[in-house]
């Protein structure tokens, strides 16, 4: 497991680094182009049944098993299938996300960036097809026609693939902590719940000078995958125009295996989208002024916005000040992660954000994937998690313990930490004289070492921290051992 770590940690930090040389080499050649980004996402409503039939919407169902005559347009008597508009009348318009910026090895500090949204407006789904051909036949799946979607338009004020993939995380979280949609996104190499789709309208042009021809990427399915699509679709658009070509108006798609875009099809005008009003809908009335009596009985927006729950920007003044940006992008980055972060916060003010969350990614979530465990150990056992976090912020015990006491809660589930601790007599030693004396004694036992490190050879000072830890068990402050050794050396 340790060669493990080592040989992945060692590739996370090459693959960093390359990408860290190749993104200010492309800015910095293509600083007369400006990408333009815009994104179409369409996110699942968390519903029972579909939009307009009683029919299921739960995902892993068997071929055509949650569908209604509705769905399916039996008899066939009335026209079905055609895209219903909200062009003129959208559910709302004219909104606006906040969020920040951040790639731990391309930024040193993230940025704040916002975008604008058009429009947000309701939608169905459709059947899924499946073509076979081998056998030249067509397999309609049916089971998701029908099933509610919300659509977000954003205007194209965005940049480039971090921009794209930041944007698209702040949403999930907010829509998330709403409980509006699971957010569960398509994986290329697995059959999984596609709750949340992308598609990225993608133009070059000029600074200053009207957007260029744009081409639009479908359906991308991860928000990783969102931004190596970008990023690779503004590459292809500059280097045809560099080279005097013009940027064809297409619909592409992203190949996740050879982390290209491929052509789907020429791009219909707007005409040719079929747009058709449906008259069977009725306009949908919304009691929206404050301090006005809602005699109607409409639904009413000012007393829904005071039921909302604190949303991420909210959550990040609030508790999460003093994170590190790599720190909070890999806090928000799993939604269930990020929502018992805050909870440990919220049940101890007097925690330190920076620390508990240096724990989880550090020490507690290494230890789960050295279990195999996922993160319902956490939140089953919060509070054993809470008070071995209490332990460290004390000084009672050092991270060496912690792993212990992790390994306790594994094979025996049924003392607390502090109790454990206290039995064993695992408190840490901290006290810096009695530290100085086991320094100067491990020193004293290992002439040699001193030797071959005062003449040069620095790689061998690890050992004597290692000595440190093991005349000790494991329960020295090894920041202070490192002080005085390295002292007491010089």
């Amino acid at each position: 497991m340790l060669i493990y770590r080592r040989i992945s940690n060692f590739i996370k930090k090459y693959y960093k680094n390359t990408y860290r040389k190749f993104c200010v080499r492309f800015i910095s050649t293509n600083l007369e182009w400006k990408p333009s980004v815009g994104l179409e996402i369409h996110a699942q409503i968390s519903t029972e049944s579909k939009l307009f039939s009683g029919s299921p919407t739960s995902f892993n169902h068997s071929v055509n098993s949650c569908v209604s005559l509705f769905d399916c347009a039996v008899p066939g008597t009335m026209p079905a299938g055609f895209q219903i508009t909200q062009q003129r009348k959208p559910l709302a318009v004219n909104g606006e996300i906040k969020f920040n910026v951040f790639k731990s090895g391309l930024h040193k500090k993230s940025y704040s960036k916002s975008s604008k949204i058009k429009q947000i407006q309701l939608e169905q789904d459709s059947g899924r097809s499946l073509h076979n051909e081998v056998f030249g036949r067509s397999l309609i799946d049916l089971n998701r026609a029908g099933i509610p979607l919300m659509e977000f338009v954003f205007e194209p004020d965005l940049t480039n693939g971090e921009e794209a993939a930041a944007l698209v995380q702040e949403l999930c979280l907010i829509l998330q902590l709403l409980g509006t949609c699971s957010c569960k996104m398509q994986d290329c190499f697995a059959f999984i719940e596609g709750a949340l789709r992308v598609d990225a309208n993608i133009s070059v042009s000029k600074p200053n000078a009207p957007l260029g021809v744009r081409t639009e990427l479908k359906n991308i399915g991860s928000i990783s995958a969102l931004n190596h699509a970008v990023e690779y679709e503004i590459k292809r658009q500059i280097s045809i125009l560099q080279k005097g070509g013009q940027v064809i108006n297409e619909t592409r798609a992203w190949n996740p295996i050879n982390k290209n875009t491929i052509l789907m099809r020429e791009k219909e005008d707007k005409h040719d989208y079929r747009f058709m009003p449906e008259p069977n809908l009725p306009p949908l009335y919304l009691h929206i002024k404050r301090n006005v009596q809602n005699k109607y009985n409409l639904i009413d927006v000012p007393s829904l916005k005071e039921q909302l729950p604190e949303l991420p920007e909210q959550i990040r003044k609030n508790l999460l000040q003093g994170l590190t940006p790599d720190t909070l992008v890999a806090v928000t980055s799993n939604f269930d992660l990020f929502l018992l972060f805050c909870d440990i916060l919220k049940n101890g003010k007097h925690r330190d954000p920076q620390l508990v969350a240096k724990l989880f990614i550090s020490d507690i979530l290494s230890f789960m994937d050295d279990y195999n465990l996922n993160l319902t150990f956490c939140v089953n056992n919060q509070k054993y998690i809470e008070e071995l976090m209490d332990l460290i912020q004390a000084e009672v015990i050092n991270r060496r313990t912690l792993r212990k006491l992790l390994n306790e809660l594994v094979n025996k589930p049924n003392k607390m930490p502090k109790q454990i601790v206290e039995e064993n007599k695992w408190f840490i030693i901290s006290d810096e004289k009695e530290l100085e004396l086991i320094c100067s004694e491990i020193l004293k036992a290992n002439p040699e070492l001193v030797k071959k490190y005062k003449a040069g050879k620095r790689k061998i000072y690890k050992k004597f921290l290692h000595k440190a830890a093991i005349l000790t068990e494991d329960r020295a402050d090894m920041v202070k051992v490192s002080k005085i050794m390295t002292r007491l050396l010089s």
